[in-house]
Parts: structure tokens; C-alpha cells; sequence
């Protein structure tokens, strides 16, 4: 069903899921097109960005944002069109970074609106590169990482909107960079076209002897947004002073338990004050907020020098939304995930 002028197309919470979301969980419904009021705008979808922290948000569990209430729209960040203001900072036709979440049209008062510099190649990049996952993955890597010359630097997910951008900036600082990823596509990408030095299947048998061959001076960084059995093939190579910055933990999104996970703490806690390493989360928005200019200077240079490729998965159509996010939860996205909502 393609977007409408008087519908207005919502994905809410209407259940807790128990593991992967579904449909009984996550509903489609349609309300009317709400209208703004004086000092609000109305906002059309173009195009929605897909993010792991979604899954997140669906739990009723406390964590750095409250849960979302059943009922809710799911949130998400949103490229839109304004399409009626009341609003002095705003025009009809402005295209904005919003946070308007699954649907077809939202109001706003302003606050949080950023309208898109007019130079950028195009307004799905606001989602992507030069957006949330391309600041999360920069500032992870620049601030907590701390790469430097020679250093070995290993990212998970390496294909993904993140990891791509952590390689190949780290790259940039002179670094060796191994990318880890899910099958042979994904890792012939990241060597071929973002120009890793080397490319691991996480999926392969002997995943932890061909990690260990690929770093032979062991790992200085290691930027970790999967967990899982994946960090426990990276642990046992981390070198004394390693930094790793923690953003996100994929794998345990759907609430699997590593019933290894007790076991495994005193090693690790003990393995971080014996090799004195640095372990960091951080939330992008809330810790490095203010930073964004100081990231889309460099990055948008990058670009335009061709020197930071980056890959979009867009799919077509809101409705499509939620089997979208599904599969990114699985591994299923080739870069980017985006949902082209209208034109």
C-alpha cells in the first residue's frame, strides 16, 4: 500500500515480545492525518532508518531510555518532508532529520529538527554515513579506541552502517584493520571495496584460528557491537592496553542467555586489570551530542574525497518495515538498513 494524503500508517507496540518480534507484537494500523497546530509542523515520512537499539526499546526493562508503552509507535530516525507549518524556523517542503518513528506522518514542535545541509548527495545519507551510525561508529573509535599507527583494530559486524565506517576510519589513522562479518559476500566487500586489510567469516568452524592468523600482533582495539561468541574468539588476543568501546550487543538483543556468561566474568574482569584495558559503553546521543559538527566536517570531507565508501539496503514501503528489522536482527542487511517510505 503506497503512502496516502489522509492516512496516516502506524507500526505500535502492541505486545511485549518474547525473542524475535512479530506481527502480533508489532501491528500496522492507520489513524487520520494529524494537523498541526500553531508553532508545530507536519511531517512525511521519505525515508525511515533501522536500528538494532530498536529491539531494545520493545522490553520492559531498565536501560539509558525509558521502554516504550504499549500502544506506542515504535520509534526510529526519520527523513522527512514538511508538509503544512505553523512554524516560524520551518517551510513547506524543508526536508529535516527527524525522530518520527514507523510512520507515515508526525508532528513536531521543532525541537530536535535538523534540516539537511543541501549539499549532501542525498537525504537517505542523513540516516547512514553522515548520520547516527556513521557518528556512533567515528566518535566510538576516535575517543574511546584511540587508534594509532601500526595498531591492529578489529570491528565486528564490519559490513554493517557502524563497523564499515570504524574500519575504514581507522584505516585512515594508519591502522591494520580486520573486519568481521557474517558469509563470503560480506567479507569479500569489506576487503575488496573499503579496503580492510582482512575479512573473517564468523560463520566458518575454525572462526577463532583464522581471527588469531589474521592478527599476529594481536588486537590494540577492538570495537565491539555484537557479543557473544564473537568476543569470546577476540578475548584471548587482546593486547595489554587495548581499548575497546562497546556500543552495542547484537546477539543478545532477543534475550538469549549464554548460560557461560557467569563463568566467563572473573576472566574477564581479572584479564582487564592484568592487561590494564580499556572498556567503555557510551550512547552516541547522550555522550557525544555536541560533537556531531566536529564528525560531519570530517566525514563529509572524507566523502567528497572518495576516500569513505559506505552501502545503503534500502527497502520499499513502510508496511515492510517490520520483516525488514527482523532480518537485520538476524544478519540479513547488506549495509545500511533504510525503508524508503514515499518519494
Amino acid at each position: 500500500m503506497p503512502q496516502l494524503n489522509t492516512v496516516n500508517r502506524q507500526f505500535i507496540l502492541a505486545r511485549r515480545p518474547q525473542g524475535m518480534p512479530t506481527h502480533e507484537d508489532v501491528k500496522l494500523v492507520q489513524s487520520a492525518v494529524p494537523s498541526p497546530s500553531q508553532g508545530q509542523v507536519l511531517l512525511r515520512t521519505l525515508y525511515l532508518s533501522l536500528d538494532p537499539y530498536m529491539r531494545g526499546r520493545m522490553d520492559d526493562t531498565p536501560s539509558y531510555s525509558p521502554p516504550l508503552a504499549l500502544g506506542d509507535v515504535i520509534v526510529g530516525g526519520t527523513v522527512c518532508r514538511v508538509e503544512k507549518s505553523h512554524h516560524d524556523k520551518f517551510r513547506e517542503g524543508d526536508l529535516v532529520l527527524a525522530y518520527g518513528g514507523w510512520q507515515d506522518y508526525a508532528l513536531s514542535d521543532g525541537s530536535g529538527l535538523q534540516k539537511l545541509d543541501p549539499a549532501m548527495p542525498r537525504p537517505s545519507m542523513a540516516l547512514g554515513v553522515l548520520g547516527m551510525p556513521g557518528f556512533t561508529g567515528y566518535m566510538g573509535l576516535m575517543d574511546i579506541g584511540q587508534p594509532k599507527a601500526g595498531e591492529t583494530v578489529v570491528v565486528a559486524a564490519a559490513s554493517g552502517a557502524v563497523g564499515s565506517v570504524v574500519g575504514q576510519v581507522a584505516k585512515l589513522q594508519g591502522c591494520r584493520v580486520v573486519g568481521i562479518a557474517g558469509g563470503e559476500e560480506k567479507c569479500r566487500y569489506i576487503k575488496e571495496e573499503l579496503g580492510f586489510d582482512a575479512a573473517i567469516d564468523h560463520r566458518a568452524a575454525n572462526f577463532p584460528v583464522l581471527l588469531q592468523a589474521a592478527c599476529p600482533q594481536g588486537i590494540d582495539v577492538y570495537y565491539e557491537n555484537v557479543g557473544g561468541a564473537v568476543f569470546d574468539a577476540v578475548f584471548p588476543l587482546l593486547n595489554t592496553s587495548a581499548r575497546i568501546p562497546v556500543c552495542g550487543m547484537i546477539s543478545q538483543y532477543n534475550g538469549a542467555r549464554d548460560t557461560q556468561m557467569q563463568d566467563r566474568l572473573p576472566l574477564l574482569m581479572g584479564t582487564i586489570l592484568k592487561k590494564r584495558m580499556r572498556v567503555q559503553g557510551f550512547i552516541i546521543g547522550m555522550d557525544y551530542g555536541p560533537r556531531y559538527p566536529e564528525f560531519y566536517q570530517a566525514m563529509s570531507g572524507w566523502l567528497q574525497q572518495g576516500k569513505i565508501t559506505f552501502r545503503e539496503d534500502v527497502v520499499e514501503g513502510l508496511e515492510n518495515a517490520l520483516d525488514a528489522f527482523c532480518g537485520l536482527l538476524e544478519g540479513k542487511n547488506f549495509g545500511k538498513l533504510i525503508v524508503k517510505v514515499a518519494e
